[in-house]
């Protein structure tokens, strides 16, 4: 059969490095919170993908392609490579988009209650503190101190009070982290 006419799969191959582009999936039936910004961001990157960068690379893929030889040409190969990429990302952009739920952090500000957006301080039991912000599973960077509501300490942090202390179940077994202080953004 003629390789034109055979569907290619959304699997990732093991040189296309598919894992930088999956993110940790949602619980069953559950919404896609996200901040504002991060609703923003996310709907930009779709954006800049669907207006600048798909239609370059197709451009880059029309010429190639009328260079001959296909099999042996790169930038074909590479711009064909990219551009499913590319088909991925926005695939995969414009359903959490569409499932996304804007929350908007500030309008808990002065609140003491953990819910989402929350900037929370707490110590563990093993006398580390630690600081993090309870963010959407498509916005949260580690590096930046987020956690992703869905993860395990911010489901341990969730609707308590600074001053409560909670459980949390670890790998190196149960620990019990104090809330010291919970904030918000200013409206």
């Amino acid at each position: 059969m003629n390789k034109a006419f055979t569907r290619e799969t959304d699997a990732p191959e093991d040189d296309e490095g598919g894992d930088e582009l999956a993110a940790p999936p949602l619980p069953e039936g559950a919404k896609n919170y996200l901040t504002p910004q991060g609703f923003r961001l996310l709907r930009a990157e779709l954006m800049s993908l669907l207006d600048d960068e798909r239609p370059k690379v197709v451009e880059t893929v029309s010429w190639a392609a009328k260079n001959g030889d296909r099999s042996e040409n790169g930038d074909y190969l590479y711009g064909k490579k990219r551009l499913r990429e590319i088909d991925r990302r926005i695939r995969f952009l414009i359903k959490r988009l569409d499932i996304a739920e804007v929350v908007d952090p500030s309008l808990h500000h002065g609140n003491e209650q953990i819910f989402f957006g929350a900037t929370v301080r707490y110590a563990s039991d093993r006398g580390e503190e630690r600081t993090v912000r309870i963010m959407g599973v498509d916005e949260a960077e580690s590096a930046r101190g987020d956690v992703s509501w869905i993860s395990p300490v911010a489901r341990a942090l969730l609707k308590a009070r600074a001053g409560d202390e909670v459980r949390l179940v670890t790998p190196r077994g149960p620990e019990t982290l104090e809330i010291l202080e919970v904030s918000y953004p200013a409206p």
